[in-house]
């Protein structure tokens, strides 16, 4: 085992590729002019310079766990992941789902190419083994995770070779066990989609692979959420600034275009029935003189700095303050290397800075728009946190004289460790709460399906399950038994638009219907006939209208089979309902009862 040298890096040199798992030989390196030799500890983990990092191997089955972890636990927090991915996912694979505005031909905002990009391995599944459709949900879930779980190790890999082995094992501790990433990584949403190629193109650029980080951002931004483009512009400027690779650059962007976008258009086209390029209308709708996103709800500058602060705690804090911690570490930190390989600081993490200057000023925010810089803040606080480190060693060595070869992590790992088990405490009692606060609705539906086999439901029967108010928190019609059963909609105090169901022609994806609006205009023509359901599920808050009531007390009508504990968030303290804590979040917590009733008078059978 080599000694660390005295530096305030400990880094594997920034100009030295990392040891790659292989029974070869590693070659000897001179760092500094000194001859070091990295030894492979274990299968599982290397060591450079006396520091202990996890192999590539290592980390993505680590990663992996985590991505699986959250594919069946996690609950769907986004509406728009239900009734714009999963419902239409469903009708191309039964013919049979939940259509939106935003789907209807004069609007074609959503790509169908992107969802057949999902459906497919979730048909091949239906045809070979004939699954319960909830199994196809997980099952689809869990590609989702492992595809993320790719494009983090590769960042990983990167982030190890460009910023130092210290920092990329920071950043896979915070990858692990960020409720963020529990969240983004298995939701079937573009800006998950874009978060997993922005993570890929990162990895790319920082390897100088410019050809793959050009791909990646355009098959991001094109297929996925057309706004992520704006996470390429410092790759653009590293390329066509700083290196001038104009005709490279071109050449690039115009193979990306066509090789993404034609399919694109010829695929959504031929399902739409006329021209669509589905990227620009979307543009157009939210920037270009469309109605906008702002008439479904708006939410103060301080959205997104307390949604980052439940979803990634002090990791947030320490993100935010990574341009601060590199000009001190510029003016206090001396070092005769670079501290990255080949980029500095500032335009390595100008993405996640771009994008927050641009979505914390739009009116409309929601949680996912920051879905795709979520790996990139898990770095920005590792490279914080590294700084501090540094600073800390370098107080110290003023004070008290540290003896020759002393290396400052020698001195602040106990500092790492703090940090990563506060964050990780943190981000496992978020997780956790998150669980035990919203899961009910995915439950009872789960409960549903096995009411054909315990009630002997004839196979093809229609069945009607209701949702009221909590329409939003329908999880989609693969928690359905099977196509015979439909989920239905009745009038509350909900006044917008909602989905309904594609239609049952050949040409469904073609029509127009006049219930579609862009301005989320109400058709009263959409809701269903309450005395003609079978089933509802309803939320009981405690409070009731006319339009609303707590149906689980109209004993005449319906009957509870079965309730789960539903957080009620305005009853409860905003810290408690954040986290979860075994024994005391009970008490600064309210919950309703989310309930399954069956129907007294539309009997079944």
């Amino acid at each position: 085992m080599v000694k660390s040298q005295p530096s305030f890096r400990l880094r594997q040199n920034a100009s030295q590729n990392l040891p790659r798992s292989s029974k070869k030989d590693i070659p000897k390196k001179t760092v500094r002019n000194v001859t070091v030799k990295p030894e492979k500890k274990t299968t599982t983990e290397f060591v450079v310079n006396n520091l202990t990092f996890p192999s590539g191997d290592t980390a993505f089955k680590a990663l992996l766990s985590a991505r699986f972890c959250a594919a069946i636990w996690s609950h769907i927090s986004d509406c728009d992941e239900t009734f714009n991915y999963w419902e239409p996912t469903h009708y191309i694979v039964f013919t049979k789902g939940l259509q939106t505005w935003e789907y209807s031909p004069q609007y074609a905002l959503r790509s169908y190419l992107y969802l057949m990009i999902h459906a497919i391995p979730a048909w091949i599944y239906h045809k070979l083994l004939q699954p319960n459709p909830l199994l196809m949900f997980y099952f689809s879930r869990c590609l989702l995770g492992m595809i993320c779980a790719f494009a983090e190790v590769f960042f990983y890999k990167a982030v190890c070779k460009e910023f130092g082995v210290h920092i990329g094992r920071i950043c896979l501790a915070f990858q692990l066990f960020s409720p963020g990433m529990f969240i983004a990584s298995t939701a079937y949403l573009p800006s998950s989609f874009a978060m997993y190629n922005f993570t890929a193109a990162c990895a790319a650029w920082w390897q100088q692979k410019y050809a793959l980080a050009i791909f990646f951002t355009a098959l991001g931004s094109l297929l996925g959420w057309p706004f992520a483009a704006l996470l390429g512009v410092p790759i653009a400027y590293d390329i066509l600034i700083q290196r001038k690779m104009y005709t490279f650059f071109l050449t690039w962007c115009g193979i990306s275009a066509i090789v993404v976008l034609g399919p694109m258009i010829l695929a959504d086209s031929l399902i739409y029935g006329r021209l669509v390029i589905a990227p620009l209308n979307i543009v157009k709708y939210n920037v270009l003189g469309g109605a906008g996103p702002e008439l479904y709800g708006t939410e103060p500058f301080s959205f997104y700095l307390i949604n980052g602060l439940v979803n990634f705690n002090i990791v947030w804090i320490l993100a935010l303050l990574s341009p601060l911690a590199i000009i001190l570490n510029y003016l206090f930190v001396p070092s005769k290397s670079k501290s990255t390989l080949y980029l500095p600081h500032w335009l390595s993490l100008s993405p996640m800075f771009l994008w927050l200057a641009v979505f914390m000023f739009q009116k409309h925010k929601e949680e996912r728009f920051l879905f795709p810089i979520y790996p990139m803040i898990c770095l920005a606080a590792a490279i914080t946190l590294d700084v501090c480190q540094k600073l800390i060693f370098r107080i110290w060595s003023l004070v008290k004289k540290m003896p020759q070869g002393t290396h400052y992590l020698d001195k602040t790992t106990v500092v790492m460790m703090m940090v990563v088990t506060i964050f990780s405490v943190l981000g496992i009692s978020r997780i956790v709460g998150l669980y035990k606060y919203y899961h009910a609705p995915m439950d009872l539906m789960m409960e549903l399906n096995r009411y054909p086999a315990d009630l002997k439901v004839p196979e093809n029967t229609e069945i009607n399950v209701c949702f009221a108010k909590d329409w939003h928190r329908f999880p989609g019609s693969f928690f359905l038994p099977n196509t015979n059963w439909d989920v239905r909609f009745i009038k509350s105090e909900f006044d917008g638009m909602l989905p309904a169901p594609y239609s049952d022609h050949l040409n469904a994806t073609k029509i127009i219907h006049p219930y579609f609006n862009d301005e989320n205009k109400e058709d009263l023509s959409l809701y269903f006939d309450i005395s003609k359901c079978h089933f509802l599920l309803d939320l009981d808050l405690d409070k009731e209208t006319a339009l609303e009531p707590i149906y689980a007390k109209r004993t005449d009508d319906w009957k509870v089979i079965s309730s789960y504990k539903f957080l009620n968030a305005e009853k409860s303290n905003r810290l408690a309902r954040a986290f979860y804590v075994p024994f005391v979040s009970e008490r600064f917590v309210s919950f309703g009862n989310f309930s399954l009733l069956r129907s007294l008078k539309h009997k079944i059978i």
